[in-house]
């Protein structure tokens, strides 16, 4: 397995920011984990999800209906990935233990697997952030060229065309093929080493795909007849895989993003840690309220990587501290003013990527 590591000998510019981020909470007697904002949209989330589900399923609405109906609950299950999934995920979105752990297997109701996810994001994600082997996130080859140290296929020039089909499949490959892979070879990322599986996440895991499939492919086939569910479970997972990768691309893989290669002979990167994340990540819309709402803060991904266990809802006030800190120590701080900006450049990015 690859050992990378980071100068952190020293770490002023982090030990500098967590003090002013600490000494926040503390002044104002705030809990960093989420509060009654983050629970109220949280339920919003879940019921509208149901009463989309219950509709399509049960009632049966007319075509042109349930495709826009489709559309938006496959936009809605990502939504609930962003805010209480993710939070949970990193035991943010409570400062109970047991609360964190419920919401963070939110991602099985969606079909995935909390436990891989666990370790995909919060581990080899958030610590490696835009290092090959490493960051399975950016490991997309051959499909996709994200960065200049892939190899470059001739299909590649298309890329920036093609993205739409890679990204909206994404989910669906993601329940049925990547969690697969993981299980059998129990590889997270490609450098990474397998991991044995307790019994219960054995369990967990057969009991999550079996339960998915009959919720979101046999009731519905009975409910509506198999090629209007087949339909529908197509949009659906489209739909949420589209949005989820989007999002997710517009954070770390765009113009002034850097994916840095660690020493060769030494497998270590010459900066510290909090420093790598910030060159590696990038803010879009920040300002923009409705987005925050749905997007569960993820716009605010500078400060979610250097504080993944604070919960979102007091990113506006960190990224105050974060740009003043950048500031001080000369660490570019990078920001699209809109979603619209941070997409073109993405779009940019990889069509450059795919001609040079």
């Amino acid at each position: 397995m690859l050992k990378v590591t980071f100068d952190n000998n020293q770490s002023p510019f982090f030990k500098s920011l967590k003090e002013k981020v600490d000494r926040y909470f503390a002044n104002r007697s705030i809990d960093p984990s989420g509060n009654w904002r983050l629970y109220l949209k949280s339920i919003i989330q879940f019921v509208s999800a149901i009463v989309l589900y219950v509709t399509l399923v049960f009632f049966t609405p007319a075509a042109p209906v349930a495709i826009v109906l489709c559309c938006l609950l496959g936009t809605n299950l990502a939504i609930i990935g962003f805010n209480v999934m993710h939070e949970g995920g990193h035991q943010s979105f409570s400062k109970h233990a047991w609360l964190n752990k419920v919401t963070a297997y939110s991602l099985n109701v969606l079909g995935g697997n909390s436990y891989y996810w666990k370790i995909k994001h919060n581990v080899n994600h958030h610590t490696f952030t835009n290092i090959e082997g490493m960051d399975s996130d950016i490991d997309v080859q051959p499909f996709m060229r994200l960065h200049k140290d892939q190899p470059r296929y001739w299909f590649h020039r298309f890329q920036h065309l093609y993205w739409v089909i890679l990204y909206g499949v994404s989910y669906i490959a993601w329940v049925f093929y990547d969690d697969f892979v993981k299980y059998v070879s129990g590889k997270v990322a490609a450098n990474s080493e397998p991991r044995k599986l307790a019994l219960k996440e054995h369990f967990i895991f057969w009991i999550t795909k079996i339960s998915y499939v009959g919720a979101y492919i046999v009731l519905p086939v009975i409910m509506v007849g198999w090629l209007p569910a087949l339909i529908g479970f197509l949009i659906i997972t489209f739909v949420c895989g589209l949005f989820i990768s989007v999002v997710f691309q517009l954070a770390h893989v765009v113009e002034g993003t850097q994916f840095i290669l660690p020493e060769e002979a030494s497998s270590k990167i010459e900066k510290e840690w909090a420093i790598h994340q910030v060159s590696t990540t990038a803010n879009f819309a920040t300002n923009n309220k409705v987005i925050s709402w749905l997007l569960g803060g993820l716009n605010f991904q500078i400060e979610h990587h250097l504080f993944p266990t604070i919960s979102h809802v007091h990113y506006p006030k960190i990224s105050e501290f974060v740009k003043e800190t950048c500031q001080e120590y000369n660490v570019k701080y990078l920001e699209y003013s809109s979603m619209l900006k941070a997409f073109h450049s993405h779009l940019f990015h990889i069509r450059s990527l795919g001609i040079a």
